[in-house]
């Protein structure tokens, strides 16, 4: 069970605006910077984000339906800000994992109580 579309309504109405400001310092947090794919806007969206090998990993609280991964999907990547600076990525894709063996132990703990279990991996542009 991710979290259902009521709290994903009231995170973007109120807890992002909060958070947002946040996640550019937060260990584990980033904002994800991409384009709506009917309306060309940009997007801030913030996220649990680690980094995997040469990439990064998010996890997918809301599921894999959500705008923004469709949106990060049908571009090809978007830019992950984190510390301050904005990461280019591509190559976004989808991976079901019951395991998260991609998340640090005491975030993969969190994240099972909340059944998270899809995650979106990307690659930094070189």
């Amino acid at each position: 069970m991710v979290l259902s579309k009521r709290v994903a309504r009231f995170n973007r109405v109120a807890t992002n605006r909060v958070l947002g400001p946040l996640t550019k310092g937060l260990p584990g947090f980033g904002t994800i910077v991409h384009r709506g794919r009917k309306s060309g806007r940009t997007y801030r969206t913030p996220v649990n984000v680690f980094r995997a090998g040469d990439g990064f990993v998010v996890a997918l609280t809301y599921g894999p339906q959500a705008d923004w991964v469709r949106n990060v999907l049908a571009a090809g990547g978007c830019g992950i800000e984190m510390r301050g600076q904005v990461v280019e990525t591509t190559r976004p894709r989808l991976v079901h994992d019951e395991k998260r063996t991609s998340m640090p132990a005491g975030v993969r703990q969190v994240l099972s109580v909340v059944g998270v279990t899809d995650f979106l991996f990307l690659d930094r542009v070189s």
